[in-house]
């Protein structure tokens, strides 16, 4: 993982979810098996998975709305620093709390685990990601694996939200 001045930003919750597998992991046999997830676990992370779904998507909205205000006042002839200034701040405000909501769906999946799956998940690496999901896992309507607010990074252009499931578009 690039650790230098370019790297790119990950807010904690998504830092700790780094090195385990995108999307619905927990439902991914060869995850599973590693982790020794029972169909209780994953009964409870899907239940997670489905209350956080609708609002990161209202989140993820959310950003992509104050981006588009943002965007005819940063191209204006003669821009107005204050509107500029105020857009900003709910822009920001609007990524914070998709952040927000995504960590707490992060959380709720996290406390599902042993400490010793949690350590586990957390040696699994890109490879364990590639390619093979389970029967439940279907592409979303971004055409990746995750949720809105994982697709492409944050909800809003440039910051993704957190690996392992946060926003898995399912």
């Amino acid at each position: 993982m690039d650790h230098g001045p370019m790297a790119p930003h990950r807010p904690p919750m998504e830092r700790a979810f780094r090195m385990g597998p995108r999307g619905r992991w927990w439902n991914n046999p060869d995850v599973a098996q590693k982790l020794g997830l029972s169909t209780d676990q994953q009964k409870k992370m899907d239940d997670i998975f489905q209350q956080s779904r609708l609002k990161l998507i209202d989140q993820h909205a959310a950003v992509e709305k104050e981006e588009t205000i943002l965007e005819p006042l940063l191209s204006a002839e003669q821009p107005d620093e204050t509107r500029v200034l105020a857009q900003i701040d709910k822009v920001a405000q609007a990524r914070a709390e998709l952040e927000k909501a995504n960590a707490r769906m992060l959380l709720g999946l996290r406390s599902v685990l042993t400490t010793a799956q949690w350590k586990t998940l957390q040696t699994l690496g890109p490879g364990d990601r590639a390619g093979r999901r389970g029967p439940d896992d279907r592409r979303g309507r971004h055409g990746s694996d995750r949720a809105p607010a994982e697709n492409g990074g944050t909800p809003a252009p440039g910051n993704a939200p957190p690996p392992g499931g946060p926003g898995d578009s399912q």
